[in-house]
């Protein structure tokens, strides 16, 4: 059996999905791979995968009690373990009844954000025959946009709120999509640290109003320039909830287009709205990876 769910960037929203805010988030063009042989051993053998198809990770796990045999990874190991053992709570009977042999692969280099997580989430979810809202409840405590996207191939409206969803598949892709970039900040950010960091911090009901509606004038505007102010008072707004600088005030203040950071702040992708292509400016600086609208977002 061989099962495939998409990787995710949020759009907009970022840490105010937290608190019912609505966000628009898309489903990539990149993803994870999960297949499974079954055979008569007593272990779950698990291979994962990068993009390039090297081995980064092994574990063999006896399947009964979930101990650890071996692996490359203890700590990777663990979470594994944790993962299975939650699973076994929605199904007693996942991977109990014959041996395993798991290879997972990415399609896109792990360190950019894109879900590793949460595209093994769904995957697993999908082989248990179990709700993987609920499992990535169990695991993460995350507001669950990211596993809505690795079901979905279609940009979705999200929120959440008193653990309701809210989830609405839509069109999202500008008539000036071909001015818009995305570029990788060289830097992998821990999601589930700054998570914990925003937490802390308490929003009024009339910023979250505030992200709402400049979500749904994203999805909806047919113009850069009011595009691009959209984008610069998302910035200025979460910018001022989390203490953080803006990414543009951080490291491209020269920069002629608008930038907005994606998902966790300082690290990840961003997104870049500029009617000149801005490949050089962004290379020269050293960042390489850039990626059209159309070749990142489904």
């Amino acid at each position: 059996m061989r099962l495939y769910s998409n990787g995710k960037l949020l759009i907009s929203g970022e840490y105010a999905i937290l608190d019912g805010a609505l966000s628009l988030a898309a489903p990539t063009l990149f993803g994870q791979y999960l297949e499974i042989l079954e055979d008569d051993s007593k272990y779950i053998k698990w291979t994962s995968k990068n993009a390039n198809g090297k081995v980064w990770f092994q574990s063999r796990i006896y399947r009964e009690n979930l101990e650890l045999d071996k692996s490359s990874s203890i700590k990777i190991s663990n979470t594994l373990i944790e993962i299975i053992k939650n699973i076994r709570v929605f199904n007693p009977n996942f991977l109990t009844n014959s041996g395993a042999n798991i290879t997972t692969k990415l399609t896109f280099d792990k360190d950019w954000g894109l879900g590793s997580s949460s595209t093994l989430i769904s995957n697993l979810s999908k082989l248990a025959e179990i709700d993987p809202f609920k499992l990535n409840n169990k695991i993460f405590n995350g507001s669950g946009y990211d596993i809505a996207c690795a079901g979905s191939n279609s940009p979705l409206l999200f929120s959440i709120s008193e653990n309701k969803k809210y989830i609405k598949e839509v069109t999202f892709r500008p008539v000036f999509h071909e001015n818009i970039y995305f570029i990788y900040l060289n830097r992998k950010q821990n999601s589930l640290n700054e998570v914990k960091k925003y937490k802390k911090v308490k929003p009024s009901k009339e910023l979250i109003s505030e992200i709402s509606e400049i979500t749904k004038n994203i999805l909806n505007c047919s113009d850069q320039k009011i595009f691009n102010e959209l984008i610069c008072s998302h910035e200025q707004i979460i910018s001022k909830l989390i203490s953080k600088t803006t990414i543009k005030k951080e490291l491209f203040k020269d920069f002629s287009g608008e930038i907005k950071s994606l998902g966790a702040w300082g690290g990840d992708f961003i997104m870049v709205s500029s009617e000149d292509n801005p490949l050089n400016y962004f290379k020269n600086k050293g960042y390489n990876t850039v990626f059209k609208f159309s070749d990142l977002l489904i």
